[in-house]
């Protein structure tokens, strides 16, 4: 669902690399079949190399630290909108990021 919506939101070409870990959610059918029907082409990192991944790796490092360390939620509704609110508020718009030269994402996206 979340990259059904992201493909509705952003729109993203044929030929987008679609790079994951191995996940067994990542290898079903059902993500093999969107990436045919949108021309994207599939990458995966090594298995036992999380550094082919390391920008996520660090995003879920962020999430825990900034986010969920030492916060409760009363829900799972409470915490998806904590989640989605840190990620398109907080962590797009106003966090710098140094691999992208201490820019926001949205701030680098533009410049691209």
């Amino acid at each position: 669902a979340a990259l059904l919506m992201a493909i509705r939101n952003r729109r993203p070409p044929e030929g987008l690399i679609f790079h994951t870990d191995q996940g067994i959610e990542y290898r079903a059918i059902q993500i093999q079949n969107v990436h045919k029907r949108y021309g994207f082409i599939p990458s995966m990192n090594r298995a036992y190399h999380c550094t082919d991944n390391a920008e996520m790796e660090s995003f879920f490092h962020s999430l825990k630290g900034e986010l969920l360390t030492g916060n409760t939620f009363r829900d799972v509704y409470q915490l998806r909108d904590s989640i989605a609110g840190y990620i398109q508020h907080f962590y797009n718009r106003t966090r710098l990021h140094s691999s992208l030269n201490y820019q926001t994402p949205v701030e680098y996206e533009a410049a691209a």
